[in-house]
């Protein structure tokens, strides 16, 4: 998106915002690796590099580039102050994010399949308006096909609820 150089209005965030808090989360995350790779040992042994070496630069890398972004986003001549986000982008940002928290929770309580099963048909009625068939038919096929791949054929576990106990798996 193009500055318009007009602020991001009231309440509103621009992307220089952004930009530097976004930066400013992976220098922390940098960090902590920086930190973990230490713990490990991140230098150079008689046998070559000990385990925490490149995940120490790579840490490194992340803090330093993270570094020159905060550092570009606030000490530009022109920034960025454009909005972040138009009202109705984050509103259908939310359409998508509020329901993937819920199918989220849900595993816990029905198990993947059950809310995969859910959370797809409410995908499919209420965002794309498919008909009931399509969705009921879509909603139960597309679990159970994960299902039959998973734990039969792969025999990888994944998280079950109550469906699943009562067949037995």
């Amino acid at each position: 998106m193009q500055d318009s150089g007009e602020p991001a209005g009231p309440g509103g965030v621009s992307n220089r915002a952004m930009d530097v808090v976004v930066a400013v989360l992976l220098m922390a995350v940098g960090a902590v690796v920086m930190l973990a790779s230490y713990e490990l040992g991140a230098g150079w042994s008689s046998t070559g590099p000990e385990s925490g070496y490149f995940p120490f630069y790579i840490g490194l890398l992340i803090v330093v580039s993270s570094a020159a972004t905060v550092a570009g986003s606030l000490f530009t001549r022109s920034p960025d102050r454009a909005p972040f986000v138009q009202p109705d982008g984050f509103r259908r940002v939310l359409q998508v994010l509020i329901p993937s928290l819920v199918f989220v929770a849900a595993i816990d309580y029905l198990g993947i399949y059950v809310a995969g099963a859910g959370f797809i048909a409410f995908f499919m009625w209420w965002l794309g308006k498919y008909q009931l068939a399509k969705v009921l038919a879509v909603s139960v096929l597309v679990p159970l096909a994960f299902f039959f791949l998973f734990e039969v054929w792969f025999l990888v576990p994944l998280p079950k609820g109550p469906v699943e106990a009562f067949f037995g798996y």
